[in-house]
């Protein structure tokens, strides 16, 4: 895992396609926006988790939208 320090304003690059926006911070929290290619799905752990279980439980993938 690579663990990096960022200031608001600064942007974190994912390869050439992703970037992570550092928006706010406000105590414990961090508010980020992510730019990706439109193919590219976003989600936090627990919503892909969910995702993950229903696709499995179906014998054909449901179509997720971006959040």
């Amino acid at each position: 895992m690579l663990v990096l320090s960022r200031a608001i304003g600064e942007v974190i690059s994912i390869g050439d396609d992703i970037a992570v926006h550092i928006l706010e911070l406000n105590g414990t929290q961090v508010k980020f926006g992510v730019e990706a290619p439109a193919g590219v799905h976003v989600h936090r752990a627990e919503v892909h988790q969910k995702i993950r279980e229903r696709q499995g439980a179906s014998t054909h993938p449901v179509p997720v939208p971006n959040l």
